[in-house]
């Protein structure tokens, strides 16, 4: 397995150089990024917890409660979320004129991503016989049967998906990759 030592050592040294570009980025964010985050990662926690009933309120019924680790989900997907909000948030002190406003493939990527995981945070801590379509899908008996044993694996999905979103820009606002087409058009 020696043949094998210098790929998984490559690999480790770009996992190494991912977290720390993400790191960085992290540290560069301003006031302006981390109210954003705040405040996205607060309406994120009132929609879904509001909708799933994990905040207790009149406009919604549960009919199954919640399990323990509704609560953990609910409010790491809310701040992934957040934090994934504001890096879409551009810097007050860029010349809007040099910014491009297209996302390339992987910004596009990392929205999809952002958006799934939201998606299924969402069907992951809510009530399994008061979600729609898997009631519609399964039936009563069917959603407590089926959907309520998936649920766990929805939110480590959701927790996944929503957390390389926000790798994955964070890492592009220091180190924007350059596909060879874009290059030969800069010259």
């Amino acid at each position: 397995m020696g043949w094998m030592l210098p790929l998984s050592e490559s690999r480790s040294r770009a996992t190494q150089r991912g977290l720390a570009l993400t790191l960085h980025a992290l540290r560069a964010w301003t006031a302006r990024e981390l109210w954003v985050a705040v405040t996205a990662g607060l309406a994120v926690t009132l929609v879904i917890g509001l909708a799933t009933v994990l905040i207790p309120n009149p406009a919604f019924g549960r009919d199954v409660p919640p399990v323990w680790w509704n609560y953990p989900v609910w409010l790491l997907t809310s701040a992934l979320s957040g934090m994934l909000v504001a890096t879409y948030v551009r810097p007050a002190s860029e010349d809007p004129a040099t910014l491009s406003t297209a996302l390339d493939d992987e910004g596009r990527r990392a929205s999809r991503m952002g958006v799934a995981g939201g998606f299924l945070a969402w069907f992951a801590v809510g009530c399994p016989v008061c979600n729609k379509l898997a009631l519609l899908a399964l039936g009563y008996s069917g959603a407590l049967t089926w959907f309520a044993p998936v649920q766990p694996f929805l939110a480590v999905g959701a927790m996944l998906l929503t957390g390389a979103a926000l790798e994955r820009r964070l890492r592009g606002q220091i180190a924007c990759p350059v596909s060879p087409g874009r290059l030969e058009d800069a010259r």
